[in-house]
């Protein structure tokens, strides 16, 4: 779509040209959301796509996932031996049910910022116990764990001028089994619920609600719980009002989706350990 109300485009190749942000600035990477409808509020691009950032860096910290790094480019990542939940990252990445043009174009950084309920960057991220590397803009830096950044639908924690840089993914997480379920009201629908557990090698098991929640809910154990505690624990973390409420799906079908995935995750993860 032509965004008609834009009037320059800046293209800073170094982070010190990042500054002198002003209101109706906005940061394109892939470009694929805000090109698809108007934006009647922008008066700038900031392209940052010239900056050169490296997509993936793999080291012995983990992955770190720069924000410009396309789902193409993730997609075909080939993760070191031991890293057992990199299995999430083509899952997720096919959640996205599009076309090679999006998968080209659309960045990671701009699934997560954008914070709809099915990005499924954000499911992947939060799942596996991302932090969020924010450039501020009087040079500083801070981080933030994937699943606070993401506040809720087209709502993140960047204040003015900030711009996230990349993502950081833990060995540690990279190095717990999973289990992955995901459901839509249609065969190539958006998701409704998408839910991911997480077992770690000394028994701590975490399980991240997205998709059915307006933001994502990442719920951490000790151990794996019985299905009593964890209907409990999942009362108690996500109240209804949290549940999103659009097309792709009642607050109420999300509810019992949620529930029922849940009990199949700790059941599959459960076994596998036994």
């Amino acid at each position: 779509m032509d965004l008609n109300t834009v009037t320059a485009v800046l293209r800073p190749r170094a982070r010190a040209e990042l500054g002198g942000l002003e209101v109706g600035d906005a940061f394109l990477a892939g470009g694929t959301w805000l090109f698809s409808e108007p934006q009647p509020a922008v008066r700038r691009l900031v392209d940052l796509t010239d900056l050169d950032w490296v997509p993936l860096l793999a080291g012995e910290e983990g992955l770190t996932i720069s924000a410009t790094c396309t789902i193409a480019q993730l997609y075909a990542f080939e993760p070191p031996s031991g890293w057992s939940a990199a299995a999430l990252i083509p899952q997720c990445c096919r959640a996205f049910l599009a076309s090679f043009k999006i998968w080209n174009m659309a960045s990671v950084g701009g699934n997560i910022c954008l914070g709809l309920p099915a990005g499924p960057m954000i499911s992947l991220c939060a799942a596996l116990d991302g932090t969020c590397l924010v450039w501020s803009p009087d040079g500083g830096e801070r981080r933030v764990k994937v699943a606070d950044f993401v506040r809720g639908p087209q709502h993140n924690a960047l204040e003015p001028g900030e711009v996230l840089r990349a993502i950081e993914l833990p060995a540690k997480a990279l190095a717990c089994r999973t289990a992955f379920r995901r459901a839509s009201l249609t065969p190539h629908g958006r998701s409704g619920v998408l839910l991911i557990g997480t077992l770690a090698r000394d028994g701590a098991f975490a399980l991240t609600v997205t998709a059915a929640t307006r933001r994502p809910m990442r719920l951490d154990f000790d151990a794996l719980p019985d299905r009593a505690a964890l209907a409990e624990r999942l009362a108690q973390a996500i109240p209804d009002a949290l549940y999103y409420d659009d097309i792709h799906g009642r607050p109420d079908w999300r509810r019992h989706m949620t529930g029922l995935f849940a009990q199949e995750i700790c059941a599959e993860l459960a076994e596998g350990a036994a």
